[in-house]
């Protein structure tokens, strides 16, 4: 596992068009990232856009300014998980049961998305994999 530090610097360098998205998502995929609970100890997540998107921190002021931001009071503490990037992408994500992904850093000044499409998540869940198939197969040359 990579620490967090390495990952928002990742995620710096492609805000200002110096990073790589490929190179992102590997950074991810090595982090240990913290995932805040629901009420029903299940992990936060909220749907938008056809989506189901997991939230996930890279550090505990980004997940403590999300708390603030959704109405805690700044005395009580927040359950989290801490979970590799990469389980959430393989395992997490085809567990939700409908399109998913993962929100990174919501409500911080460089939030990430990582959403269900080839590349980032298996095909079998990526949205985009039925598409990238029939491209290929019509001689279109989809890419990954």
């Amino acid at each position: 596992m990579t620490s967090s530090t390495a990952l928002t610097d990742e995620i710096r360098a492609l805000y200002a068009e110096e990073g790589r998205p490929a190179a992102l998502v590997g950074r991810f995929r090595r982090t240990a990232v913290l995932v805040p609970s629901d009420r029903q100890d299940g992990l936060w997540s909220a749907e938008y856009g056809g989506i189901r998107w997991i939230h996930a921190f890279t550090d505990e002021a980004s997940l403590g300014r999300f708390a603030l931001a959704q109405g805690a009071d700044g005395t009580s503490d927040w359950t989290y998980r801490t979970v590799l990037g990469a389980r959430l992408l393989d395992v997490v994500v085809p567990a939700v049961g409908v399109p998913a992904g993962v929100a990174l850093d919501v409500g911080s000044p460089e939030p990430v998305l990582f959403p269900p499409v080839v590349g980032i998540v298996p095909d079998a869940y990526a949205i985009d994999a039925d598409v990238l198939a029939a491209d290929v197969l019509n001689g279109e040359g989809g890419t990954a």
